[in-house]
């Protein structure tokens, strides 16, 4: 199985990040996190962008905010997807960081997921990786009825409460 390849701008994106992980982890998929920045660290950024296909990684998330530069800095040195998360910062509450991520230019796509969507960067992960592992694809399944059917016993208990449904 490919491994999913997590990079974040700062140790303070760590809790945004805790939910990709704690997400990679119970699905199984294995991964590498590392603090790099586009600004601070450039040539480790790149470099692990650049290797990260020969390395075995098949998606990459990257988690950053305020100029939040860092995944479309991985996007312009791999061709494997590259996932953006973007961060709350202390000034526009995460708004600079999302359209920072959101903005690419033609050519440089970054998947973006909500600000602070870390469980959903790495639910993109998977399903990418479960285009070619269908016991991924599996778990991914399961996963889709299990909360359908977490959804339907609160509307039954809801429905019980109000004693208002058919």
């Amino acid at each position: 199985m490919k491994k999913v390849g997590i990079i974040m701008g700062s140790d303070s994106d760590l809790p945004v990040v805790q939910k990709a992980i704690d997400t990679l982890e119970s699905f199984g998929v294995p991964f590498e996190a590392h603090i790099f920045s586009a600004h601070r660290t450039p040539e480790q950024a790149r470099d692990f962008a650049l290797n990260a296909r020969k390395n075995g990684f098949g998606a990459l998330i990257a988690a950053a905010g305020m100029a939040a530069h860092l995944a479309g800095a991985a996007a312009a040195n791999t061709t494997l997807p590259v996932i953006g998360i973007p961060c709350k910062g202390p000034v526009l509450d995460g708004m600079d960081a999302l359209l920072a991520t959101v903005q690419m230019p033609s050519g440089i796509p970054v998947a973006t997921v909500a600000i602070g969507g870390g469980a959903n960067a790495a639910l993109l992960a998977i399903q990418i990786l479960a285009v070619e592992d269908a016991a991924l694809a599996e778990k991914l399944d399961a996963k889709r009825a299990a909360d359908a059917k977490t959804v339907l016993e609160k509307d039954r208990a809801l429905c019980e409460r109000l004693q208002n449904c058919n």
